[in-house]
């Protein structure tokens, strides 16, 4: 009989080397755009509550997420906040094929302490600094750029915009003063009482469509792979909504 336990306890020891790496981990590590990560803190302790695996959070800009990503940074899903990375990491081989998780929606902003509507300044140019995220790096940036030439405005000449690493950056700009109005994510303010804002017309830019992918590192780990399907689920889709984005149920 002893015999036999140790042999069966060698059996499973022999599994635990054989099994792929991460077969057993009970957390993932998630990168995500600056836009989302309220929301996916709250979609974290949601998953957590009901699946008992935790959720390991990293933050960034979609382009600079990317490029660590490519440099091997061991995440095991990224959460972009547009379709190009996400297309690009799938035809790499770095992914599998991409989801949208969100549709991002634009507002402008302005300071708590002005009397004055975000839309009547932006309007009527009584500002001193717009701040917008990079275009070069985060989506939210670029749909911004495109909103401001398609209102005729182009206060880059002037020297009058201010530019932040992803658009968590941007809107903080506006909260700290160092700019009088901002072009930012609603999920930035959707619960929010004391920002004003306005929500921009979806037709003045083009659509923010959010993609996810599980990366390599992530194909043999359960809890990303549990994540990843829980992001589509009723409950996420309801959390995603609540946080000022639209679904594609919505479409």
């Amino acid at each position: 009989m002893r015999h036999a336990i140790q042999i069966f306890t060698i059996a499973l020891a022999l599994c635990a080397l054989l099994a792929p790496a991460g077969a057993f981990a009970i957390e993932t590590r998630v990168a995500v755009a600056a836009n989302f990560s309220a929301t996916l803190r709250v979609l974290a302790v949601a998953f957590e509550k009901s699946h008992g695996q935790r959720v390991l959070i990293s933050t960034g800009s979609t382009g600079r997420l990317y490029a660590q990503i490519l440099h091997g940074a061991p995440y095991d899903l990224f959460l972009a906040a547009d379709t190009e990375r996400p297309r690009l990491l799938s035809e790499s081989g770095h992914s599998e094929a991409p989801f949208t998780y969100a549709l991002g929606q634009l507002v402008l902003v302005g300071h708590a302490s002005d009397p004055a509507p975000p839309g009547q300044r932006l309007a009527r140019g009584e500002f001193r600094r717009l701040a917008i995220a990079n275009p070069k790096t985060a989506p939210y940036g670029l749909a911004a750029t495109h909103l401001l030439e398609r209102l005729g405005l182009d206060p880059a000449s002037e020297g009058r915009i201010v530019r932040g690493e992803s658009v968590l950056q941007a809107h903080q700009f506006v909260i700290t003063g160092n700019a009088d109005l901002g072009v930012v994510a609603h999920s930035l303010v959707a619960l929010d009482d004391g920002t004003p804002y306005v929500t921009v017309d979806p037709g003045l830019y083009d659509p923010i469509r959010q993609d996810a992918v599980l990366l390599a590192r992530g194909r043999d780990n359960p809890t990303a792979l549990a994540f990843a399907a829980y992001l589509r689920s009723h409950e996420a889709r309801a959390i995603i909504e609540r946080y000022g984005y639209r679904t594609v149920a919505d479409e």
